[in-house]
Formats: structure tokens, C-alpha cells, sequence
């Protein structure tokens, strides 16, 4: 049997669980699971995590930990990002977390996520040259350039970002659905933000990664299943992310719920990540952009596989 290792990406809206074995051509998955948890939940206005944030996603870890006895793994890491960065309570999460993962999920920095962001996104994919990735988290949004030769993918420069769909979501939306002058809130807070990210370089191809942006893939083509191999290297033109944004932003909650590709628990959020998507393509000066389906999970089972020991 080959070597087999599960990865976990405890994030702010999110806890996504590769379990994948080793290849000749990189990793080859054997189990993905996204779980909508909401660990974030209020962390933008009380620094602290909820304690029924916290019952939710330890309830998925537990589902989690099932699933990587079932498939008998080698090695396993977990690193939590943007709530457990910004969070009170933190410490108390990853003990419980640890107990039952039989490893303590490493909170890591934005440079270091943007590392394994930057690897994660590329996995799968056959572009070389120049990249500009972006994964649009709950609480952060990181901004990654590269490059990405045949060998390997290089970071040139990382920002993170404390701009993500569930943090100005709670922030600034109040109305259903949001009226313009909520929206414009947003956009001024995601402009403010992207002042700070590094120079954009309109030759680099953009990759866009994590759940906001596959679900605008999803909601492009009409999915009723998601299906990770129709939307991993779908091509969304600005275009179509500007008339899905506005699409979005006039429907209410639950007509939103209904639509065509989209998860029920991301309905109330994806009106912000839309908008974040829509003004990180026009900050890179990008008229496309290239979905991703991976992500931290991908590029951190590719470290394991490679030898490192931890996700340090």
C-alpha cells in the first residue's frame, strides 16, 4: 500500500480533511471533506471563540478522525488560520482538538499559510510562469506572488489580508438582502485592505482558491452536485464574477439558498466573497481567473509526502 497521509485546514467558515496517498506524479486523493462549522463565528466583534463554534467544530474533527482510522494514514497535520490567529480561547480548542485528532492543529501565521497556500493551489494544475494566487478565507483573504517553474513553485512576496467573507459579513450586512450603501461599506473595506498587498503584475496568470471562489465556478456552471473535477482549472471571467456578485447581492437569503451550486450554509456569506473576488481581479488587473479546488490541505500533504515531519 502506498504512504498515505490526511491533512486538516481548520479555517474561520470551514474544515476541510484530504486524506491522499503518494504517486510518482504527487499526491492522489482518496478521501476530501468540507464541513461548514463557522468557528469564526463573532470573532470580528469579540475576539473570542463561541463556545457553540467551538462544540460545532469539534464535532467535525471527531466525524474527521473516524475517517482517517477507517483509511489507515501514516502521518497527519492540522494547522487552524485566521480564527484561531485573532481568537481568545484558542488553546483550549486545540487541546480538545488534539484529543481527538491524535495530533494539536498548528495555528500558523498568514505568511506561512500563504506558503502552503501557494503550493496547495498550483497542485493539479498545468500553468507555469508567473502566478498570482488568492484564497479568499472567512476571516482573512491572502494575496500570493510566484512563480511556479518545472520543478517547483516559488514565493516571491505573501500578504494576508483581514479581509474574508464571514469578518465583513458580520461587520457590515445587516439588511435582506444587503442595500447598496452596506455593500459599499464592504467594497471601501476591501479596497482599503488590497492598498496594503503588494504591486500587481498584470502578465501573471491568477489563481483563485478555497470555498468562495469554487463556488462561484459552481454557481457558473449550474452544478446541482458539486464536482471538484469539473471546477479544479474552470477559467471565470471577470465578466461572469461581476454579473454573479450583482446576481447575488439582489436575491434574498433564502432565495440565495436555492441557487443553482451554491452550499445553504454559505448563502449568507458568499455576497461578500463575491465581492472580494470581484475587486481582487480588478486590483491584479485580471479579466480571468483560473479556480483552484486546493488549497493549504493539498500543499501541506505534499510537504508530508516530501519528508517534513510537521508543518513548521
Amino acid at each position: 500500500m502506498n504512504r498515505r497521509v490526511a491533512t486538516l485546514d481548520i479555517g474561520t467558515n470551514s474544515v476541510l480533511l484530504l486524506i491522499a496517498e503518494a504517486t510518482p506524479a504527487g499526491p492522489r486523493a482518496l478521501l476530501e471533506r468540507a464541513t461548514i462549522t463557522r468557528l469564526g463565528e463573532g470573532v470580528d466583534r469579540t475576539r473570542r471563540l463561541a463556545p457553540a463554534a467551538c462544540e460545532r467544530t469539534l464535532s467535525c474533527l471527531a466525524a474527521y478522525a473516524e475517517d482517517m482510522r477507517r483509511f489507515d494514514v501514516a502521518e497527519r497535520a492540522a494547522v487552524g488560520t485566521s480564527a484561531l490567529r485573532d481568537a481568545a480561547g484558542g488553546g483550549d480548542f486545540t487541546r480538545d482538538a488534539a484529543a481527538l485528532l491524535g495530533v494539536t492543529p498548528l495555528v500558523i501565521d498568514g505568511t506561512r499559510e500563504a506558503a502552503l497556500t501557494f503550493r496547495g493551489a498550483l497542485s493539479g494544475l498545468p500553468q507555469r510562469g508567473g502566478v498570482t494566487v488568492f484564497d479568499v478565507g472567512g476571516g482573512s483573504t491572502e494575496i500570493v506572488q510566484g512563480v511556479r517553474d518545472a520543478g517547483a513553485a516559488h514565493v516571491e512576496s505573501a500578504v494576508s489580508l483581514d479581509i474574508g467573507s464571514v469578518r465583513l459579513f458580520e461587520r457590515h450586512v445587516r439588511s435582506d438582502p444587503p442595500n447598496e450603501l452596506e455593500l459599499e461599506r464592504v467594497r471601501a473595506d476591501i479596497d482599503a485592505a488590497l492598498a496594503h498587498a503588494p504591486p500587481s503584475a498584470t502578465a501573471r496568470l491568477l489563481v483563485g482558491v478555497a470555498g468562495t471562489v469554487t463556488t462561484l465556478a459552481a454557481i457558473a456552471l449550474e452544478l446541482d452536485d458539486y464536482d471538484p473535477a469539473r471546477v479544479h482549472g474552470f477559467v471565470l471571467a471577470r465578466t461572469d464574477v461581476a454579473r454573479i456578485a450583482r446576481k447575488l447581492a439582489e436575491l434574498t437569503l433564502e432565495q440565495r439558498r436555492a441557487l443553482r451550486g451554491l452550499e445553504p450554509k454559505r448563502a449568507d456569506v458568499i455576497v461578500v466573497g463575491a465581492l472580494i473576488v470581484e475587486r481582487v481581479m480588478h486590483f491584479a488587473g485580471s479579466e480571468e481567473l483560473v479556480v483552484s479546488d486546493r488549497g493549504v490541505r493539498w500543499g501541506l500533504a505534499e510537504q508530508l509526502l516530501a519528508g517534513a515531519a510537521t508543518a513548521s
